[in-house]
């Protein structure tokens, strides 16, 4: 299951980094690509020409990778991955993580990155129950990384107890079964995301302030959980190049009902997550409109509402989401919406809460199914969300 995978592995200072080279050796014989970053600490452990022959990969440890100041870009290392291992992890490493320091390329990497993250630590037993250590890793298992549990025996330091990493055949096991039981493995999805802007003449649009954020996060945990994605985004200053997911870049509200209704027939789950404009002007003027000293007076007529044209096209199996951004009676408007638009779960949030709605990278939301059963989340931030979103999903058997 890990043939055609790449895989990053982040070899932190650890007298368990010698079980890297075994881990390495055992992830390319099953197929995957392994590039290997080494924390600074962790060449006193193990040399990087072993991980480089063993990996067939270049090690990289530093920013730069040479005096003329070539980038190692940890922005496009954590892109290209579809899965971050770190083992051995070690306290100083699971702390940098929680706290979100970037002092090295690992950590830099693991902050960029968008794929699954899985864990190994290696502590002596004391570091690994204290109150400190036993937080963080509770903190990061919180935010969905995987732990690979360590294991009882004898220490470093003589000792005897739990802290020993996992052996590198076990963590080879834990990819395959995690890889081969993705719960929306085999499901197609499709989710829209940003804006529309539906242009008055060649230089102005009638448009709104959404970002993208929470559709792009939606798309990037369904794809993580196994799910082959579509993603139909407007306008948008978020990165469009994402490993795995097929992006369909449009501008105006037809141009995303006429991407949608091309894809929606094969997809198993629906999100329509995109702050699509209701309006648009009647006519679109050739030129640009010039000012003049009178008032100006512009038509709208309405846009095809994409989410209703998709309720009708729902066939038995198929899953659609929607979204409802309210201002006022705000649990009453969504559960209408969910019954006029067909909708199997719809996200409700309210631009009365701080930290809610477009241009934040939080967001706080209640969903409410189609017999109305409503459950409400705090403020998290919007990948947190994705999640509780994605995992809905699976819940009412999407997965």
């Amino acid at each position: 299951m890990l043939a055609g995978k790449k895989i990053l592995l982040g070899v932190s200072g650890s007298i368990a980094a010698y079980k890297a080279a075994f881990l390495t050796r055992l992830l390319v014989k099953s197929g995957a690509e392994v590039k290997v970053i080494m924390t600074p600490s962790a060449h006193d452990f193990i040399t990087p020409l072993t991980l480089a022959t063993l990996s067939k990969n270049p090690v990289l440890t530093h920013f730069t990778k040479s005096d003329t100041g070539e980038w190692n870009n940890h922005v496009e290392l954590g892109l290209w991955a579809d899965a971050l291992v770190v083992a051995p992890a070690t306290a100083n490493t699971l702390a940098k993580m929680v706290a979100g320091t970037c002092d090295n390329l690992l950590t830099a990497v693991y902050l960029s990155a968008r794929c699954p993250v899985f864990l190994g630590p290696a502590m002596d037993l004391d570091m690994l129950q204290h109150p400190s250590t036993r937080r963080n890793i509770e903190t990061l298992e919180r935010w969905g990384h995987h732990q690979l549990n360590p294991t009882f025996g004898e220490l470093a330091s003589g000792l005897i107890g739990t802290g020993r990493m996992a052996e590198p055949q076990e963590i080879v096991t834990y990819l395959e079964n995690f890889f081969s039981n993705s719960p929306l493995k085999g499901k197609k999805a499709l989710v829209t995301a940003g804006p529309t802007y539906e242009a008055l003449d060649p230089v102005r649009f009638i448009g709104n302030h959404s970002t993208g954020k929470m559709g792009f996060a939606i798309a990037e945990e369904l794809s993580r959980q196994g799910a082959q994605v579509t993603l139909v985004t407007g306008p948008t200053n978020l990165n469009t190049s994402i490993s795995g997911i097929e992006i369909v870049s449009v501008t105006s509200a037809e141009e995303m009902y006429q991407a949608c209704v091309a894809h929606f027939e094969n997809t198993d789950v629906t999100v329509l997550s995109a702050a699509v404009a209701d309006y648009k002007p009647a006519t679109l003027a050739d030129q640009k409109i010039k000012k003049t000293s009178q008032a100006l007076t512009i038509e709208l007529v309405s846009t095809r509402d994409i989410a209703a044209e998709l309720g009708k096209l729902k066939k038995n199996g198929q899953l659609v989401v929607g979204f409802a951004l309210e201002t006022e009676n705000e649990r009453a408007n969504a559960e209408k919406k969910i019954k006029s638009k067909n909708f199997d779960l719809i996200v409700l949030n309210s631009l009365q809460d701080a930290g809610a709605g477009f241009g934040h990278d939080t967001n706080k939301i209640t969903l409410i199914d189609a017999k109305n059963n409503a459950t409400e989340f705090n403020l998290k931030s919007k990948k947190e969300v994705a999640r509780d979103i994605v995992k809905a999903i699976i819940d009412l058997g999407h997965g």
